[in-house]
Protein backbone atom coordinates (compact mmCIF):
# COMPACT_ATOMS: atom_id res chain seq x y z
CA UNK A 1 0.00 0.00 0.00
CA UNK A 2 1.21 3.50 -0.82
CA UNK A 3 0.26 6.96 0.41
CA UNK A 4 1.31 10.50 -0.51
CA UNK A 5 0.51 13.71 1.36
CA UNK A 6 1.02 16.97 -0.52
CA UNK A 7 1.09 19.88 1.91
CA UNK A 8 1.21 23.37 0.43
CA UNK A 9 1.85 26.02 3.06
CA UNK A 10 -0.54 29.00 3.25
CA UNK A 11 -2.94 27.60 0.64
CA UNK A 12 -6.04 29.80 0.59
CA UNK A 13 -9.13 27.66 0.09
CA UNK A 14 -11.28 30.52 -1.22
CA UNK A 15 -8.79 31.13 -4.05
CA UNK A 16 -9.02 27.59 -5.45
CA UNK A 17 -11.53 27.10 -8.25
CA UNK A 18 -12.12 23.53 -7.04
CA UNK A 19 -13.76 24.96 -3.90
CA UNK A 20 -14.77 28.40 -5.19
CA UNK A 21 -15.72 28.13 -8.89
CA UNK A 22 -15.71 31.91 -9.25
CA UNK A 23 -12.04 32.17 -8.24
CA UNK A 24 -9.81 34.13 -10.64
CA UNK A 25 -6.65 32.25 -9.63
CA UNK A 26 -5.24 29.76 -12.13
CA UNK A 27 -4.69 26.34 -10.50
CA UNK A 28 -5.36 23.80 -13.29
CA UNK A 29 -3.41 20.98 -11.65
CA UNK A 30 -5.11 21.29 -8.29
CA UNK A 31 -8.35 21.14 -10.28
CA UNK A 32 -7.00 18.12 -12.16
CA UNK A 33 -6.36 16.38 -8.82
CA UNK A 34 -9.81 17.40 -7.59
CA UNK A 35 -11.40 15.47 -10.45
CA UNK A 36 -9.94 12.28 -9.00
CA UNK A 37 -10.56 13.17 -5.37
CA UNK A 38 -13.22 13.62 -2.72
CA UNK A 39 -13.44 17.24 -1.60
CA UNK A 40 -14.05 18.14 2.02
CA UNK A 41 -16.19 21.25 2.34
CA UNK A 42 -16.07 21.69 6.11
CA UNK A 43 -12.39 21.16 6.90
CA UNK A 44 -10.82 23.32 9.62
CA UNK A 45 -7.46 24.08 11.13
CA UNK A 46 -6.44 23.02 14.61
CA UNK A 47 -3.30 24.56 16.08
CA UNK A 48 -1.78 27.53 14.26
CA UNK A 49 0.52 28.54 12.60
CA UNK A 50 3.14 26.40 10.77
CA UNK A 51 4.90 24.15 13.30
CA UNK A 52 1.92 23.83 15.68
CA UNK A 53 -0.18 22.70 12.70
CA UNK A 54 2.42 20.12 11.76
CA UNK A 55 2.56 18.76 15.29
CA UNK A 56 -1.24 18.33 15.14
CA UNK A 57 -0.94 16.45 11.85
CA UNK A 58 1.92 14.27 13.10
CA UNK A 59 0.32 13.39 16.45
CA UNK A 60 -3.41 13.45 15.69
CA UNK A 61 -4.20 15.73 18.62
CA UNK A 62 -4.55 19.47 19.29
CA UNK A 63 -1.59 21.15 20.92
CA UNK A 64 -2.39 24.87 20.98
CA UNK A 65 -3.99 24.84 24.43
CA UNK A 66 -0.76 23.48 25.95
CA UNK A 67 2.00 25.22 24.03
CA UNK A 68 2.75 27.14 20.85
CA UNK A 69 5.47 26.86 18.22
CA UNK A 70 7.95 24.12 19.05
CA UNK A 71 9.43 20.73 18.27
CA UNK A 72 8.03 17.25 18.63
CA UNK A 73 7.92 16.40 22.33
CA UNK A 74 9.72 13.27 23.62
CA UNK A 75 6.36 11.86 24.73
CA UNK A 76 4.61 12.48 21.40
CA UNK A 77 3.48 9.44 19.41
CA UNK A 78 3.95 10.50 15.79
CA UNK A 79 2.84 9.24 12.40
CA UNK A 80 6.32 8.44 11.00
CA UNK A 81 7.32 6.70 14.25
CA UNK A 82 4.29 4.44 14.16
CA UNK A 83 4.72 3.71 10.44
CA UNK A 84 8.39 2.84 10.97
CA UNK A 85 7.50 0.48 13.85
CA UNK A 86 5.12 -1.36 11.51
CA UNK A 87 7.61 -1.64 8.65
CA UNK A 88 6.22 1.14 6.42
CA UNK A 89 9.06 3.19 4.88
CA UNK A 90 8.46 6.95 5.07
CA UNK A 91 10.21 9.83 3.33
CA UNK A 92 9.71 13.59 3.47
CA UNK A 93 10.85 16.03 0.80
CA UNK A 94 10.43 19.68 1.72
CA UNK A 95 11.67 23.24 1.40
CA UNK A 96 10.07 24.21 4.71
CA UNK A 97 13.25 25.34 6.45
CA UNK A 98 11.51 25.83 9.82
CA UNK A 99 11.98 22.09 10.37
CA UNK A 100 15.69 22.77 10.77
CA UNK A 101 15.79 25.84 12.97
CA UNK A 102 15.29 26.20 16.72
CA UNK A 103 11.68 25.26 17.49
CA UNK A 104 11.37 22.71 14.67
CA UNK A 105 13.18 19.75 16.22
CA UNK A 106 12.44 16.06 15.68
CA UNK A 107 9.87 16.22 12.88
CA UNK A 108 11.86 15.13 9.82
CA UNK A 109 14.21 12.95 11.85
CA UNK A 110 11.39 10.50 12.60
CA UNK A 111 11.09 9.61 8.90
CA UNK A 112 13.24 6.86 7.42
CA UNK A 113 14.79 9.50 5.19
CA UNK A 114 14.40 13.20 4.51
CA UNK A 115 15.35 15.70 1.82
CA UNK A 116 15.56 19.48 2.44
CA UNK A 117 15.73 22.04 -0.37
CA UNK A 118 17.22 25.30 0.87
CA UNK A 119 16.54 28.94 0.15
CA UNK A 120 13.02 29.88 1.25
CA UNK A 121 12.37 33.07 3.18
CA UNK A 122 15.10 33.74 5.80
CA UNK A 123 16.68 30.29 5.60
CA UNK A 124 20.35 30.97 6.56
CA UNK A 125 21.65 29.33 3.40
CA UNK A 126 23.67 31.57 1.06
CA UNK A 127 26.54 32.80 3.21
CA UNK A 128 27.73 36.32 2.45
CA UNK A 129 28.99 38.68 5.14
CA UNK A 130 27.84 41.88 3.43
CA UNK A 131 24.30 42.80 2.54
CA UNK A 132 23.41 42.37 -1.15
CA UNK A 133 24.09 45.42 -3.28
CA UNK A 134 20.42 45.56 -4.36
CA UNK A 135 19.04 45.39 -0.81
CA UNK A 136 16.76 48.31 -0.02
CA UNK A 137 14.39 49.35 2.73
CA UNK A 138 12.23 51.34 0.29
CA UNK A 139 9.57 48.68 0.02
CA UNK A 140 6.09 48.02 1.31
CA UNK A 141 6.03 45.23 3.85
CA UNK A 142 9.27 43.37 4.48
CA UNK A 143 12.60 42.87 2.76
CA UNK A 144 15.14 40.62 4.46
CA UNK A 145 18.88 40.56 3.63
CA UNK A 146 19.09 36.78 3.92
CA UNK A 147 16.36 36.21 1.36
CA UNK A 148 18.01 38.67 -1.00
CA UNK A 149 21.15 36.54 -0.73
CA UNK A 150 19.21 33.32 -1.27
CA UNK A 151 17.37 34.55 -4.33
CA UNK A 152 20.62 35.33 -6.13
CA UNK A 153 20.77 31.57 -6.78
CA UNK A 154 17.39 31.50 -8.55
CA UNK A 155 18.68 31.85 -12.09
CA UNK A 156 15.92 29.83 -13.73
CA UNK A 157 12.51 28.68 -12.57
CA UNK A 158 13.89 25.25 -11.72
CA UNK A 159 16.23 26.88 -9.21
CA UNK A 160 13.41 28.07 -6.95
CA UNK A 161 12.98 25.89 -3.83
CA UNK A 162 9.34 24.99 -4.56
CA UNK A 163 10.02 23.59 -8.02
CA UNK A 164 13.12 21.81 -6.68
CA UNK A 165 10.98 20.18 -4.00
CA UNK A 166 8.41 18.91 -6.50
CA UNK A 167 11.13 17.70 -8.86
CA UNK A 168 12.77 15.80 -6.00
CA UNK A 169 9.45 14.17 -5.11
CA UNK A 170 9.04 13.05 -8.72
CA UNK A 171 12.57 11.65 -8.73
CA UNK A 172 11.92 9.80 -5.48
CA UNK A 173 8.87 8.15 -7.02
CA UNK A 174 10.91 7.21 -10.08
CA UNK A 175 13.66 5.75 -7.91
CA UNK A 176 11.15 3.75 -5.86
CA UNK A 177 8.77 2.66 -8.61
CA UNK A 178 9.25 -1.01 -7.66
CA UNK A 179 8.35 -0.45 -4.00
CA UNK A 180 5.19 -2.18 -2.81
CA UNK A 181 4.59 0.10 0.17
CA UNK A 182 5.65 3.59 1.30
CA UNK A 183 4.53 6.90 2.74
CA UNK A 184 5.78 10.04 0.95
CA UNK A 185 5.23 13.51 2.39
CA UNK A 186 5.73 16.32 -0.12
CA UNK A 187 5.89 19.72 1.56
CA UNK A 188 6.04 22.86 -0.52
CA UNK A 189 6.61 26.14 1.33
CA UNK A 190 4.87 27.92 -1.55
CA UNK A 191 2.59 29.79 -1.74
CA UNK A 192 3.86 31.08 1.64
CA UNK A 193 5.30 34.58 1.55
CA UNK A 194 7.46 36.10 0.17
CA UNK A 195 5.43 35.81 -3.02
CA UNK A 196 8.38 35.47 -5.37
CA UNK A 197 8.35 33.68 -8.71
CA UNK A 198 9.41 34.22 -12.34
CA UNK A 199 7.79 37.21 -14.03
CA UNK A 200 5.83 35.16 -16.56
CA UNK A 201 3.52 33.89 -13.80
CA UNK A 202 2.74 37.44 -12.73
CA UNK A 203 2.12 38.34 -16.37
CA UNK A 204 -0.73 35.80 -16.40
CA UNK A 205 -2.61 38.18 -14.12
CA UNK A 206 -2.02 41.32 -16.23
CA UNK A 207 -0.30 43.09 -13.38
CA UNK A 208 0.55 46.70 -14.20
CA UNK A 209 1.61 47.84 -10.73
CA UNK A 210 4.46 50.37 -10.70
CA UNK A 211 4.77 51.22 -7.00
CA UNK A 212 7.35 50.13 -4.41
CA UNK A 213 8.25 46.48 -4.26
CA UNK A 214 5.61 44.54 -2.32
CA UNK A 215 5.98 40.77 -2.19
CA UNK A 216 6.36 40.13 1.55
CA UNK A 217 3.57 41.66 3.64
CA UNK A 218 3.88 42.42 7.31
CA UNK A 219 1.42 40.88 9.75
CA UNK A 220 -0.37 44.15 10.33
CA UNK A 221 -3.31 46.39 9.60
CA UNK A 222 -3.49 47.40 5.96
CA UNK A 223 -1.62 50.65 5.49
CA UNK A 224 -0.74 50.35 1.80
CA UNK A 225 -2.82 51.91 -1.00
CA UNK A 226 -5.46 49.78 -2.77
CA UNK A 227 -3.33 49.29 -5.89
CA UNK A 228 -0.56 47.80 -3.76
CA UNK A 229 -2.97 45.35 -2.09
CA UNK A 230 -4.28 44.32 -5.52
CA UNK A 231 -0.69 43.75 -6.62
CA UNK A 232 -0.01 41.69 -3.49
CA UNK A 233 -3.01 39.48 -4.24
CA UNK A 234 -1.76 38.96 -7.79
CA UNK A 235 1.68 38.09 -6.46
CA UNK A 236 0.16 35.47 -4.18
CA UNK A 237 -1.82 34.13 -7.15
CA UNK A 238 1.30 34.01 -9.33
CA UNK A 239 3.25 32.13 -6.65
CA UNK A 240 0.37 29.67 -6.27
CA UNK A 241 0.16 29.16 -10.04
CA UNK A 242 3.89 28.38 -10.12
CA UNK A 243 3.69 25.65 -7.47
CA UNK A 244 0.51 24.35 -9.10
CA UNK A 245 2.46 23.95 -12.34
CA UNK A 246 5.07 21.85 -10.56
CA UNK A 247 2.40 19.84 -8.78
CA UNK A 248 1.39 18.87 -12.31
CA UNK A 249 4.77 17.14 -12.73
CA UNK A 250 3.97 14.98 -9.70
CA UNK A 251 0.55 14.15 -11.13
CA UNK A 252 2.25 13.19 -14.40
CA UNK A 253 4.28 10.60 -12.48
CA UNK A 254 1.07 9.39 -10.86
CA UNK A 255 -0.27 8.87 -14.39
CA UNK A 256 2.82 7.19 -15.82
CA UNK A 257 3.21 4.78 -12.90
CA UNK A 258 -0.56 4.20 -12.61
CA UNK A 259 -0.31 5.14 -8.94
CA UNK A 260 -3.95 6.19 -8.90
CA UNK A 261 -4.81 2.49 -8.71
CA UNK A 262 -2.98 1.76 -5.44
CA UNK A 263 -2.01 5.06 -3.79
CA UNK A 264 -3.89 7.23 -1.30
CA UNK A 265 -3.24 10.93 -2.00
CA UNK A 266 -3.97 13.93 0.24
CA UNK A 267 -3.75 17.60 -0.72
CA UNK A 268 -4.15 20.10 2.11
CA UNK A 269 -2.50 22.97 3.99
CA UNK A 270 -1.71 24.23 7.48
CA UNK A 271 -3.57 27.56 7.33
CA UNK A 272 -4.66 30.37 5.06
CA UNK A 273 -3.55 34.00 4.88
CA UNK A 274 -5.21 37.42 4.84
CA UNK A 275 -4.44 39.52 1.76
CA UNK A 276 -6.38 42.62 2.73
CA UNK A 277 -9.56 40.95 3.94
CA UNK A 278 -10.84 42.42 7.23
CA UNK A 279 -8.27 45.22 6.64
CA UNK A 280 -5.39 42.90 7.59
CA UNK A 281 -2.46 41.19 5.94
CA UNK A 282 -0.94 38.05 7.43
CA UNK A 283 -1.99 35.82 10.32
CA UNK A 284 -1.22 35.17 14.02
CA UNK A 285 -1.95 38.60 15.50
CA UNK A 286 -5.60 39.09 14.53
CA UNK A 287 -8.76 36.99 14.86
CA UNK A 288 -8.64 33.63 13.10
CA UNK A 289 -11.11 34.49 10.35
CA UNK A 290 -12.42 31.89 7.90
CA UNK A 291 -9.81 32.91 5.33
CA UNK A 292 -7.21 31.56 7.77
CA UNK A 293 -9.06 28.68 9.47
CA UNK A 294 -11.28 27.11 6.77
CA UNK A 295 -8.91 24.88 4.82
CA UNK A 296 -8.87 22.94 1.55
CA UNK A 297 -8.69 19.17 1.78
CA UNK A 298 -9.03 16.64 -1.03
CA UNK A 299 -8.39 12.90 -0.83
CA UNK A 300 -7.95 10.41 -3.62
CA UNK A 301 -8.75 6.91 -2.33
CA UNK A 302 -8.04 4.08 -4.80
CA UNK A 303 -11.12 2.20 -5.91
CA UNK A 304 -13.57 4.88 -4.74
CA UNK A 305 -15.51 7.03 -7.20
CA UNK A 306 -15.50 10.56 -5.71
CA UNK A 307 -18.81 12.04 -4.61
CA UNK A 308 -18.99 15.23 -6.67
CA UNK A 309 -21.06 16.95 -3.96
CA UNK A 310 -18.14 16.65 -1.58
CA UNK A 311 -18.15 15.86 2.13
CA UNK A 312 -20.07 18.20 4.45
CA UNK A 313 -18.97 16.58 7.73
CA UNK A 314 -16.73 18.69 9.99
CA UNK A 315 -13.10 17.55 9.78
CA UNK A 316 -9.74 18.87 11.03
CA UNK A 317 -6.05 18.48 10.35
CA UNK A 318 -5.74 16.13 13.37
CA UNK A 319 -7.59 13.59 11.22
CA UNK A 320 -4.64 13.14 8.85
CA UNK A 321 -2.67 10.76 11.09
CA UNK A 322 -5.51 8.36 11.98
CA UNK A 323 -6.66 8.29 8.34
CA UNK A 324 -3.23 7.22 7.14
CA UNK A 325 -2.85 4.61 9.89
CA UNK A 326 -6.31 3.24 9.10
CA UNK A 327 -5.38 3.02 5.42
CA UNK A 328 -2.26 1.00 6.25
CA UNK A 329 -4.26 -1.25 8.60
CA UNK A 330 -2.40 -0.03 11.70
CA UNK A 331 -4.09 0.40 15.08
CA UNK A 332 -4.59 4.05 16.03
CA UNK A 333 -2.77 5.00 19.28
CA UNK A 334 -4.88 5.93 22.29
CA UNK A 335 -3.30 9.39 22.43
CA UNK A 336 -4.87 10.30 19.08
CA UNK A 337 -7.93 12.57 19.22
CA UNK A 338 -8.56 12.77 15.48
CA UNK A 339 -10.68 10.39 13.41
CA UNK A 340 -10.11 8.37 10.28
CA UNK A 341 -11.76 9.94 7.25
CA UNK A 342 -11.92 6.74 5.20
CA UNK A 343 -15.52 6.03 6.22
CA UNK A 344 -16.56 9.48 4.99
CA UNK A 345 -14.79 8.95 1.67
CA UNK A 346 -16.30 5.49 1.21
CA UNK A 347 -19.77 6.70 2.17
CA UNK A 348 -20.14 4.37 5.16
CA UNK A 349 -20.13 7.33 7.57
CA UNK A 350 -21.52 10.85 7.33
CA UNK A 351 -20.43 12.40 10.65
CA UNK A 352 -17.38 12.21 12.92
CA UNK A 353 -17.62 15.29 15.18
CA UNK A 354 -20.03 18.05 16.11
CA UNK A 355 -17.59 20.95 16.02
CA UNK A 356 -14.00 22.00 15.35
CA UNK A 357 -11.84 23.66 18.00
CA UNK A 358 -8.89 25.74 16.76
CA UNK A 359 -6.58 28.60 17.55
CA UNK A 360 -3.11 30.00 18.13
CA UNK A 361 -1.48 29.50 21.51
CA UNK A 362 -2.00 32.53 23.74
CA UNK A 363 -4.52 34.10 21.39
CA UNK A 364 -8.21 33.46 20.79
CA UNK A 365 -9.74 30.04 21.24
CA UNK A 366 -12.32 29.37 18.54
CA UNK A 367 -15.06 26.89 17.83
CA UNK A 368 -17.34 26.25 14.86
CA UNK A 369 -20.17 23.83 14.22
CA UNK A 370 -20.31 24.78 10.55
CA UNK A 371 -23.21 27.16 11.21
CA UNK A 372 -21.60 29.67 13.52
CA UNK A 373 -18.03 30.49 14.48
CA UNK A 374 -17.25 31.83 17.92
CA UNK A 375 -13.93 33.64 18.37
CA UNK A 376 -13.24 33.99 22.10
CA UNK A 377 -10.70 36.67 23.01
CA UNK A 378 -8.57 36.92 26.18
CA UNK A 379 -9.98 39.34 28.74
CA UNK A 380 -6.67 41.04 29.59
CA UNK A 381 -4.25 42.67 27.17
CA UNK A 382 -1.30 41.07 28.99
CA UNK A 383 -3.01 37.69 28.47
CA UNK A 384 -2.60 36.70 32.12
CA UNK A 385 -2.50 33.87 33.06
CA UNK A 386 -0.99 31.78 30.27
CA UNK A 387 1.47 28.89 30.59
CA UNK A 388 3.31 26.67 28.14
CA UNK A 389 3.70 22.98 29.03
CA UNK A 390 6.71 21.38 27.43
CA UNK A 391 9.71 19.13 27.86
CA UNK A 392 11.35 20.90 24.89
CA UNK A 393 11.38 24.62 25.75
CA UNK A 394 12.23 25.85 22.26
CA UNK A 395 10.04 28.12 20.18
CA UNK A 396 10.29 30.22 17.02
CA UNK A 397 14.06 30.64 16.81
CA UNK A 398 14.35 31.08 20.58
CA UNK A 399 13.96 29.46 23.99
CA UNK A 400 10.98 29.74 26.30
CA UNK A 401 11.44 30.98 29.85
CA UNK A 402 14.78 32.74 29.47
CA UNK A 403 13.26 36.01 30.74
CA UNK A 404 11.59 34.42 33.80
CA UNK A 405 13.47 31.23 34.81
CA UNK A 406 12.61 31.78 38.49
CA UNK A 407 8.91 31.29 37.64
CA UNK A 408 9.31 27.94 35.84
CA UNK A 409 7.92 24.88 37.62
CA UNK A 410 8.35 21.18 36.85
CA UNK A 411 5.71 18.48 37.25
CA UNK A 412 3.43 15.97 35.56
CA UNK A 413 0.74 18.28 34.27
CA UNK A 414 -0.83 16.61 31.20
CA UNK A 415 -3.25 13.72 31.60
CA UNK A 416 -2.10 11.80 28.53
CA UNK A 417 1.56 11.53 29.54
CA UNK A 418 3.51 10.84 32.71
CA UNK A 419 6.53 12.67 31.30
CA UNK A 420 7.71 15.52 33.56
CA UNK A 421 7.20 18.93 31.98
CA UNK A 422 8.23 22.52 32.40
CA UNK A 423 5.32 24.84 33.16
CA UNK A 424 6.50 28.20 31.86
CA UNK A 425 4.44 31.37 32.43
CA UNK A 426 4.18 33.22 29.13
CA UNK A 427 3.93 36.97 28.72
CA UNK A 428 4.28 39.35 25.81
CA UNK A 429 8.06 39.31 26.37
CA UNK A 430 8.27 35.55 26.17
CA UNK A 431 6.89 34.73 22.73
CA UNK A 432 7.84 35.78 19.20
CA UNK A 433 4.32 36.90 18.24
CA UNK A 434 2.26 39.60 19.90
CA UNK A 435 -0.51 38.04 21.98
CA UNK A 436 -3.97 39.44 22.62
CA UNK A 437 -3.02 42.92 21.43
CA UNK A 438 -5.38 43.07 18.47
CA UNK A 439 -8.22 40.79 19.61
CA UNK A 440 -9.84 42.71 22.42
CA UNK A 441 -13.38 41.55 21.69
CA UNK A 442 -14.99 38.12 21.31
CA UNK A 443 -17.03 37.72 18.13
CA UNK A 444 -19.80 35.36 17.01
CA UNK A 445 -20.62 35.02 13.30
CA UNK A 446 -23.42 33.27 11.43
CA UNK A 447 -21.23 31.80 8.69
CA UNK A 448 -24.18 30.32 6.79
CA UNK A 449 -25.51 33.81 6.01
CA UNK A 450 -22.30 35.80 6.63
CA UNK A 451 -19.47 33.49 5.55
CA UNK A 452 -17.01 36.36 5.12
CA UNK A 453 -17.63 37.40 8.75
CA UNK A 454 -18.49 41.02 8.14
CA UNK A 455 -21.22 41.50 10.76
CA UNK A 456 -20.95 39.79 14.17
CA UNK A 457 -24.20 38.84 15.84
CA UNK A 458 -25.19 40.42 19.15
CA UNK A 459 -27.76 37.74 20.05
CA UNK A 460 -27.02 37.11 23.74
CA UNK A 461 -28.73 33.72 23.80
CA UNK A 462 -26.63 32.52 20.87
CA UNK A 463 -23.45 33.92 22.42
CA UNK A 464 -24.25 32.04 25.65
CA UNK A 465 -24.91 28.85 23.70
CA UNK A 466 -21.59 28.99 21.85
CA UNK A 467 -19.72 30.00 24.99
CA UNK A 468 -21.03 26.80 26.57
CA UNK A 469 -20.01 24.81 23.48
CA UNK A 470 -16.52 26.28 23.71
CA UNK A 471 -16.22 25.31 27.38
CA UNK A 472 -17.44 21.79 26.57
CA UNK A 473 -14.88 21.47 23.75
CA UNK A 474 -12.03 22.70 25.95
CA UNK A 475 -12.98 20.34 28.75
CA UNK A 476 -12.95 17.36 26.38
CA UNK A 477 -9.45 18.41 25.31
CA UNK A 478 -8.46 18.72 29.00
CA UNK A 479 -7.34 22.30 28.59
CA UNK A 480 -5.15 23.68 31.40
CA UNK A 481 -7.10 25.61 34.06
CA UNK A 482 -5.50 28.95 33.27
CA UNK A 483 -6.88 28.82 29.71
CA UNK A 484 -10.38 29.33 31.13
CA UNK A 485 -9.14 32.12 33.40
CA UNK A 486 -7.41 34.12 30.66
CA UNK A 487 -10.49 33.83 28.44
CA UNK A 488 -12.87 34.79 31.26
CA UNK A 489 -14.80 31.52 31.02
CA UNK A 490 -16.85 30.39 34.02
CA UNK A 491 -16.88 26.61 34.17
Amino acid sequence: MKAIVVLMDTLNRHMLESFTPSSWVKTPNISRLAEKSTLFNNHWSGSLPCMPARRDMMTGRLGFLERGWGGIEPFDVTLPQVLKSKGVFSHIVTDHYHYFKTGGENYCQAFNSWDLHRGQESDPWVSRVNKPANFTESVYGRAEPQYEKNRTTFISEEDYPGPRTMKAACQWLEDNEAAASFFLMVEAFDPHEPFDCPQHYLDLYEDDYTGPRFDWPKYARVGEPPEAIEHLQKRYAANLTMIDHWLGKLLDVMDSQQLWDDTLLFLTTDHGFLLGEHEWTGKNIMHVYNEIAHLPLMIHLPGVVPDKKGISAITQNIDLMPTLLDYFGIDIPQTVRGHSLLGLVKGTENHIRDYALYGTFGMTVNVTDGKYTYLRAPIHEDNYPCCAYTAMPTTFGAYLGTHNPDQIEVGRYLSYTNYPLFRIPISQAGVPFKMAQHVQHSLLYDIESDYHQLEPTEDEALIKRYTELLIQAMELEKAPDEQYMRLGLNR
